[in-house]
């Protein structure tokens, strides 16, 4: 049997386990930390994109992945601004990010 045969169902479950949902996270992270920064200038960076990333769904967030090595583009900023109008996110970013922009005042 070729290699690739013996190593695609490693490779199938790889991609289901924790750890490639937490490598997904990260890279999208990396897209929607500019993003925030850009769009809500003064709003606490890393509250506001784990709100952003913890409200987003599966798909979404591999599409903000994706665009990680390349940055920013309109389908990302397109995505981040329609989770961040969420009720969730919103209520997010105001409970996560309200204590740390206080402190800083």
């Amino acid at each position: 049997m070729r290699l690739e045969v013996l190593l695609f169902p490693l490779a199938v479950a790889a991609c289901n386990s924790p750890l490639a949902d937490e490598i997904a996270r990260d890279a999208a992270k990396r897209t929607v930390n500019p993003i925030v920064a850009a769009r809500f200038p003064g709003v606490p960076l890393t509250p506001a994109t784990d709100c952003i990333i913890d409200n987003a769904s599966a798909g979404e967030i591999l599409q903000l992945a994706s665009a990680a090595g390349t940055g920013a583009n309109d389908t990302a900023t397109r995505i981040v601004l329609d989770v961040a109008a969420r009720p969730d996110t919103i209520q997010c970013i105001a409970t996560q990010g309200l204590p740390v922009l206080l402190n800083t005042l």
